[in-house]
């Protein structure tokens, strides 16, 4: 897999990652030349997280991360299912959208301290729906509590004419800070020999859901067709994504795994496991089972394996790097916690491929 694989289905579907990966690197090199006033406050930013997840910065002793993500559209499946079936999953996608922010402050070794909300709409009128709302606010809640971080407030807009009257768009930001000795992870010791951890999702998480849309608009039976499993395509759709804080929490504390980098396996699917900007080859031998939303979701798509695999997570949301013979102990740890986790991988000496 090379990061250049065309996936047609996604981009009629109004998501073509090669624009948008464009505009992020037009991007960084805006954000690069605005460093220097960091300096002026005497703090100092790590340059070299630039185009991680998360962006790390040291200040008076400490180090800091800091992230902002969005949900995408899947508030519009919870909108369009609960009107459809009667089932309410607010909180599911507030979750998720916690769950999107943290396990991206987490890839850069941080642990999350504050979250933000940012719960915009395109009426105020979306406050009526009072189940909703109320949803909505304790999904918010239970993701920052199991990720043990404090919600410290939000921006809460009406966007009249920006957005949909029945829509509301949810997104966060999060800092965090990285544990002493306060190195982050940024792939720069990554090594051949190094083992590949796949932990397990829980399904779409927060990538894809334009995707599924238009699939479930294809159907005669839309977000109500039943799978092949006995599941709703909706109910299925819309299950709370995995939020791998604690993983990362126990293994940072853990001196017997010595982790050299962990990536969120999001949009782009298995070729975020070669985020690092480093020369060396990720050789995948194992790979979880997929659910059967993203196996019916990716075949209603006509997405080929590969076209499904560098897409979407098919499976895997998390992945984490360590020092050769650490793998099986990251896998005890997952297990542990109720996560399903394997040893998939090794890092290769060769070009950056997957």
């Amino acid at each position: 897999m090379s990061d250049s694989d065309p996936h047609s289905a996604y981009r009629e579907a109004g998501v073509d990652y090669a624009v948008l990966d464009a505009g992020k690197r037009r991007a960084l090199a805006e954000a690069l030349a605005t460093s220097h006033w960091l300096d002026a406050a005497g703090a100092r930013a790590v340059d070299a997280s630039r185009g991680e997840p998360a962006f790390v910065l040291r200040f008076a002793g400490s180090t800091l991360a800091f992230v902002l993500e969005t949900l995408g559209t899947k508030s519009i499946v919870a909108r369009e299912y609960h009107e459809l079936a009667g089932v309410n999953r607010f909180d599911h996608v507030a979750y998720d959208t916690v769950a999107a922010v943290l396990n991206d402050l987490i890839c850069v070794g941080a642990l999350p301290l504050v979250v933000n909300a940012y719960f915009a709409t395109g009426s105020s009128a979306w406050y009526e729906h009072a189940e909703r709302a109320a949803a909505l606010l304790a999904g918010w809640r239970r993701a920052c509590e199991d990720a043990r971080c404090a919600w410290g407030g939000g921006e809460s807009p009406s966007l009249v004419d920006l957005l949909a009257p029945a829509e509301i768009e949810l997104a966060g930001s999060a800092l965090g800070f990285v544990p002493p000795p306060g190195e982050p992870l940024l792939g720069e010791e990554l090594a051949p020999g190094d083992e590949i951890v796949l932990v397990a999702s829980s399904g779409l998480h927060a990538n894809g859901a334009s995707l599924a849309r238009r699939v479930a608009a294809s159907l005669p039976d839309g977000l109500q067709t039943a799978l092949p499993d006995g599941s709703v395509f909706g109910e299925a759709l819309l299950a709370p994504s995995v939020l791998y804080v604690e993983l990362v929490r126990q293994l940072l504390a853990d001196g017997r795994v010595t982790l050299t980098y962990l990536s969120h396996i999001t949009g782009h699917g298995l070729l975020k496991l070669m985020r690092p900007q480093r020369q060396l080859t990720y050789r995948i031998h194992a790979l979880p089972a997929v659910p059967p939303v993203l196996a019916f979701l990716a075949a209603r798509a006509g997405m080929d394996a590969t076209a499904a695999h560098s897409t979407l997570n098919m499976g895997a949301g998390f992945a984490v790097y360590c020092g050769g013979g650490g793998g099986e102990r990251v896998v005890q740890t997952a297990h542990r916690m109720g996560l399903d986790a394997l040893l998939a991988g090794t890092v290769e000496e060769g070009s950056r491929r997957v």
